[in-house]
């Protein structure tokens, strides 16, 4: 099962924008006017755009710099996340229901840099049932598409067991993160917690359809209705 991270499992806007303006700082030298909206990409991507609508040209070494800024200038603000952010309702109590299920793996599919997915998830108490070594993180340059079938490769070389529709979840909040999951081969549970809405998401192709994830027997109950073996992969960032 492959969670993603922002706006299902967190909320920590404010101290990722601070994060993201002290990177462009060091690696520019000059101040963050603009950051663009996340909408679900990876932060790969975020970046490149971030560089344009600020007026600076790419070039080949400023994707590596700016991701290795944006670990330093996270980390450094690690210590605000729980104060300034904000767990999302019953996000502890659905990983929890669901490391019972016997056969299932959870990890997360996500547009942030893996360093900075583990901080946003330990700051809550999130990180107890996650492998993090599974999963696709945004220092992959890839589409969340692509980074959920690198994430089901992950898993066929650990347990030796193909990852396929019939046994993948992806759970997330975006209509981003239901077009991943039908175009790389996962079951999508949507939570409506973001800033897609309940219709966004079932018009989107989503299998089940939650509010939040404070009912984890939702949450186990929608997982096991979409998969068929006894092994999954779970969850988006």
């Amino acid at each position: 099962m492959l969670w993603n991270v922002d706006l299902t499992l967190v909320d920590v806007a404010i101290v990722t924008r601070d994060a993201y303006a002290e990177a462009f700082r060091v690696v520019t030298g000059r101040p963050l006017i603009k950051l663009v909206p996340p909408m679900g990409r990876p932060d790969s991507e975020i970046v490149f755009e971030t560089l344009a609508v600020n007026g600076i040209q790419a070039e080949d070494d400023h994707l590596p710099r700016f991701l290795s800024a944006l670990a330093v200038a996270f980390a450094d603000r690690r210590g605000r996340l729980a104060k300034e952010g904000r767990m999302m309702p019953g996000a502890k109590a659905a990983l929890k229901a669901v490391s019972r299920v016997d056969g299932v793996i959870q990890t997360v599919l996500t547009g942030t840099i893996r360093g900075n997915a583990v901080h946003k998830l330990k700051a809550f108490g999130l990180d107890k049932h996650i492998d993090f070594t599974l999963g696709g993180y945004g220092e992959e340059v890839y589409p969340k598409a692509t980074l959920l079938q690198v994430a089901q490769s992950r898993a066929k070389q650990r347990f030796g067991t193909p990852f396929t529709a019939a046994n993948t979840v992806v759970i997330g909040d975006s209509t981003r993160d239901v077009q991943a999951a039908r175009i790389g081969g996962a079951a999508m549970i949507a939570v409506a917690s973001g800033r897609s809405t309940a219709a966004e998401l079932r018009d989107a192709g989503a299998a089940a359809v939650l509010p939040d994830l404070s009912d984890p027997a939702a949450v186990v109950s929608s997982l096991l209705s979409l998969t068929s073996s006894s092994v999954v992969t779970a969850q988006p960032t």
